[in-house]
């Protein structure tokens, strides 16, 4: 799966589901169904191997590659 660039972002539209475009590592953008764009990313706790899903800020406020810092 490539990286997603900013043309995918900006060229995603809204859709009657929520859906994700995924970026790598557990990082993917969340498209609701309102065209609000949220960055989102997945991942296991190294010790207790339960996974997580930490949300943080919204697309454009933080850039492609603000999100992947």
């Amino acid at each position: 799966m490539l990286p997603l660039t900013d043309t995918q972002i900006k060229a995603a539209k809204q859709r009657d589901k929520d859906y994700s475009l995924f970026d790598g590592g557990g990082m993917y953008l969340l498209i609701k169904a309102n065209n609000y764009k949220i960055w989102r990313f997945k991942y296991t706790r190294p010790y207790t191997k339960k996974g997580e899903l930490l949300s943080f800020e919204s697309y454009p406020e933080v850039s492609l590659q603000q999100a992947r810092k």
